[in-house]
């Protein structure tokens, strides 16, 4: 409940909900919240639902949320989540620590697992971080989102979608605009009436009345459009 406590305080700390405000600064964005909030029964959140059981096979703490941020990366959800099983199978039913990374020969992640040899770099690079204390997952609470995002992008193949998704969905920061996600601009297209798929620049545009609530209108436009956030 810490988490939701602290997603209520920032959907409310200017005295409106970010429903509220997202219906005031954009009429377009304004239509789809309303939408969204009445096929859904009440506002979307960032954070889980806790009336809802949780996926066993997604994960839920931090390191392991950017193992299979990684995974993903540029794959379709079908193609990333038979390697994330197989990853999981290789380490006995659950994400390798950094020390089994460290550990593992490299090919086997490779050839056995089935990554990339760009993510395999990737998973040793997490680690390393991680074992260095370069990267401290447990106090990254109370860092701007900014330093959020230096720190994760200094984790070879993390990127910038990747450390938008966790602030979004694992330190659950209101004001997040992920422009490197395809789905998301897919959206904006369609609902702004965009020729072609908008670029980060135009998607900026766009957003500017949003603040302080990108997070939010992220998820409704997800929503309208039943995607999920795809690099």
């Amino acid at each position: 409940m810490a988490h939701r406590d602290a997603t209520t305080r920032a959907r409310t700390r200017t005295g409106v909900t970010a429903e509220e405000h997202l219906r005031k600064a954009d009429r377009t964005l304004g239509a789809i919240v309303e939408e969204v909030m009445e096929e859904e029964g009440g506002p979307l959140m960032l954070e889980p639902d806790p009336a809802h059981e949780p996926d066993p096979n997604m994960p839920t703490d931090r390191y392991a949320t950017l193992l299979r941020g990684i995974v993903s990366q540029n794959l379709s959800n079908i193609a990333s989540r038979a390697i994330w099983f197989r990853l999981l199978g290789h380490f006995r039913g659950h994400p390798p620590t950094p020390k089994e990374i460290v550990a593992t020969d490299p090919d086997v992640l490779h050839h056995e697992v089935g990554l990339s040899s760009a993510k395999t770099v990737s998973f040793r690079s997490l680690a390393d971080h991680i074992e260095s204390g370069e990267l401290d997952l447990d106090h990254m609470d109370d860092l701007p989102d900014d330093e959020v995002v230096r720190q994760l992008s200094a984790v070879k193949g993390i990127g910038a979608w990747t450390a938008d998704m966790f602030l979004m969905f694992h330190l659950f920061r209101p004001d997040v605009l992920p422009v490197g996600d395809l789905s998301l601009r897919h959206a904006v297209q369609h609902a702004y009436g965009f020729a072609e798929v908008p670029r980060p620049p135009q998607m900026e545009h766009v957003a500017e009345p949003w603040r302080p609530y990108r997070s939010y209108a992220a998820v409704y436009l997800w929503a309208k459009t039943h995607a999920t956030p795809q690099v």
